[in-house]
């Protein structure tokens, strides 16, 4: 007998992992009768903001990482590990591929299909490579696996700079937004963490590159905001370099234009975001994205799916959609817990989902961060960096925590973190 759900949410980022979270607790669980159902490709939940932490080793995945299980008994919803590979939005059913072993590629379980009352699409998305040749090549920061992949490299990269005779370690970053800029900062942490503690004669250089296509780096945020990161960046010894384009990338090196060739051993592309390929295959409207366009309430043209996150093309303003950050998935996610909970009771929520723009905020290391908040508000942008801006980001992950965990395990959990980074120190070496 084919197994049934009343509402089922593909995707266990920050968006869909709170809206199940939520609805759970609302619902609950009764005898006999599946209500929620989170589907997910992992087994534990990774704020995907802090990826770039993960792959410098100044955040252990295994210590930050919560297991979905768990998160599913505490918060009343089911889970299972899968990935969506197949739709019938009109009957209502999803196909989840066969589970294989990573080690020796046997089948774990076969594919799955499960019925639904509602689904909501929740999938993320991955990086937009532009057609560059050789692009796939380069590290991707997409999934806990990628940032912990980019790590064990990254360690074996520093051991060898640390007895070359060039004592120097190369690193070019492609792409200026938040995920570039915060990855130089964590890199240089994670260097000097080391450094300072080797033998003299072990002790490298880090040389690090951010290019970018644009004219200038966090086109996202203030130009104020942009231009106080760069000189906060090269002050830090890292090479901005704007206005060059990325033409094909090679084993060691990016060849630019006109910046030439750039030697570097390690290569992450953090430019441009770019949904699932095979959300075209779902028989639902996508856009060249392969995002799912949804309308102002976060439906798609199929009756019963729903669809958040980075994977959806929700309108926003000026004819652009909502932006692909945590905080506007933290808000569809509380907005549909409302709206399919109204749904459920045969009442639909009459206002439409909009997105507030809050301001945006980066990180640039320990105790250093820089931002404009209340963005979008009607009023002036508001200015704010050091250890003051690094309190306001900490803050948005700790409310992604306490959306899923409560404030009390929430509190417990960043004081027994805080503590165990006093003892063992920040950077990961294993």
């Amino acid at each position: 007998m084919p197994m049934h759900y009343d509402t089922i949410i593909v995707g266990g980022g920050a968006g869909g992992l709170e809206l199940a979270a939520r609805l759970g607790r609302r619902l609950g669980r009764k005898r006999g009768v599946e209500r929620v159902l989170l589907v997910d490709r992992s087994v534990f939940h990774i704020w995907k903001p802090t990826l770039h932490e993960v792959a410098a080793g100044t955040l252990d995945a295994h210590q930050e990482g919560l297991s979905y299980p768990i998160l599913a008994r505490r918060n009343h919803f089911s889970f299972t590990l899968g990935q969506l590979v197949g739709l019938d939005a009109a009957g209502r059913r999803l196909t989840l591929g066969e589970l294989r072993d990573v080690a020796d590629g046997s089948v774990l379980a076969p594919a799955r299909t499960i019925s639904f009352e509602r689904l909501v699409l929740a999938m993320g998305s991955g990086s937009n490579f532009f057609g560059t040749p050789g692009a796939e090549t380069a590290h991707a920061l997409e999934t806990t696996a990628d940032a912990e992949r980019f790590h064990g490299r990254l360690l074996a990269a520093f051991t060898r700079a640390s007895f070359s005779e060039s004592r120097t370690l190369g690193v070019a970053i492609v792409g200026g937004g938040a995920t570039g800029v915060e990855l130089s900062a964590e890199l240089i942490e994670a260097h000097r963490a080391l450094d300072e503690g080797l033998a003299p004669g072990q002790r490298f250089r880090l040389d690090i590159a951010i290019v970018e296509a644009g004219s200038r780096i966090l086109t996202a945020l203030p130009e104020r905001v942009a231009d106080q990161a760069r000189l906060a960046l090269e002050r830090k010894g890292v090479r901005v370099l704007t206005g060059v384009k990325v033409e094909r990338v090679e084993a060691g090196a990016l060849v630019t234009a006109p910046a030439g060739r750039i030697e570097a051993e390690l290569i992450v592309w953090a430019a441009g975001v770019k949904a699932a390929a095979g959300n075209a295959g779902l028989g639902l409207e996508v856009n060249g994205l392969n995002q799912v366009v949804v309308n102002d309430r976060l439906e798609t043209a199929a009756s019963g799916i729903w669809a958040m996150g980075d994977c959806a093309a929700a309108p926003w303003r000026d004819g652009r959609t909502v932006p692909a950050r945590a905080a506007a998935a933290h808000q569809q996610a509380d907005y549909l817990a409302r709206a399919l909970w109204a749904r459920m009771g045969e009442r639909r929520v009459d206002r439409p989902f909009v997105y507030r723009d809050f301001g945006s905020l980066v990180s640039l290391g320990e105790n250093r961060g820089l931002g404009a908040l209340m963005g979008g508000l009607g009023g002036p942008n508001f200015f704010v960096e050091g250890l003051v801006a690094k309190a306001v980001y900490m803050s948005l992950h700790l409310d992604h925590h306490r959306a899923i965990l409560g404030v009390t395990r929430t509190m417990v959990l960043a004081l027994a973190r805080l503590l165990q980074q006093r003892v063992a120190g920040r950077l990961k070496l294993h």
